[in-house]
């Protein structure tokens, strides 16, 4: 076992994927002489060459539509985006076409494709640059989607992705991306659809994703400190979503707390909420509460900042109402 960088991590699995398999590419924005906007693709440039290590245009359209088609003719794009914000100019190229491609194909054309880049809020960056996607492609048929917590699972999960024959949707942060993270020595894959519980407990079951399980795990930390013992549930895999995990939980607990960044409608804790009370409905002893983003735009001041994200404040309050 070693301790590197979140960073790190992913440039590992993707480095380690490309040199199994030639037809494995990495494109997008600075990620090959400037070595990645946030240092992901260090020195990859160097080991690979320009032809698998290619720097984009600021054109997300047009080079998500390279990536789409080059995944129809049997190669395998990782697409970075500098952050899932600007994917919204290359939506109808992930929706219209990759998730759509072996359905509309009659299954002659697959895309074997992951789209990745860091998503939602990373301080005072304001209404255009913080937004949460993972309830948005989620929603959309063809497409898996990924949103990790830590190194360690996003390394295992992203060679997966990288084999996966189907159009992936990866999810990471910023703010994670200097996060240590302890990573085997040997070769490893963590499978998609597979949700881990990070705590064991009785009281409660707390569920999130990508960095609100940081939240979670403070709040369930402060919790215990009264003597309620919470369980907390990391899903990794956003869709397929493991909802077994979660409701093996909730027959536990009888009680659930959904945590994540994102706007309160048509969120993936309203999913969870009704996955939950069809399938554990006679366990629950009390409503299912969430901890969302504030249903508005971001703002930029961090006085607003902080009013909108969720904080382990928030939480506790939220787990001490249902019990």
């Amino acid at each position: 076992m070693r301790q590197i960088k979140f960073r790190d991590a992913l440039r590992e699995a993707m480095s380690e994927e490309m040199r199994k398999d030639p037809s494995v590419f990495l494109m997008g924005e600075e990620v090959a002489e400037y070595n990645g906007a946030y240092k992901v693709s260090q020195g990859m440039l160097d080991e690979f060459g320009p032809r698998r290590v290619i720097d984009t245009p600021i054109a997300e359209l047009g080079f998500t539509a390279i990536g789409v088609g080059a995944a129809m003719n049997g190669l395998k794009p990782i697409v970075e985006f500098m952050t899932w914000n600007f994917a919204l100019l290359a939506i109808d190229q992930i929706i219209n076409h990759s998730s759509k491609m072996l359905s509309m194909s009659a299954g002659e054309f697959s895309n074997p494709i992951v789209f990745r880049g860091p998503n939602g809020a990373a301080g005072q960056l304001g209404a255009q640059h913080s937004m949460a996607f993972e309830s948005m492609y989620a929603s959309i048929p063809g497409l898996k989607v990924i949103s990790p917590s830590n190194g360690y699972d996003a390394k295992g999960l992203l060679k997966s992705a990288i084999l996966d024959p189907d159009p992936i949707v990866f999810m990471e942060s910023e703010m994670m991306y200097s996060d240590n993270c302890d990573i085997p020595n040997e070769e490893y894959y963590i499978p998609i659809g597979k949700a881990d519980v990070k705590r064991e407990g009785t009281d409660c079951t707390v569920v999130s994703f990508n960095k609100m399980m940081k939240v979670a795990l403070v709040a369930a930390d402060e919790l215990a400190k009264d003597g309620i013992n919470c369980e907390v549930i990391d899903l990794r895999t956003i869709r397929p979503l493991d909802i077994d995990t979660i409701v093996n939980s909730v027959k536990k607990t009888n009680r659930l707390v959904i945590v994540e960044e994102s706007w309160p409608f048509g969120s993936i804790a309203s999913e969870i909420t009704f996955q939950v009370q069809r399938n554990a409905f006679d366990y629950l002893d009390a409503p299912i509460k969430r901890v969302t983003g504030a249903d508005s735009s971001m703002h930029y001041a961090a006085n607003l900042v902080d009013a909108y994200m969720p904080n382990p404040a928030k939480v506790i309050e939220a787990v001490k109402s249902v019990i």
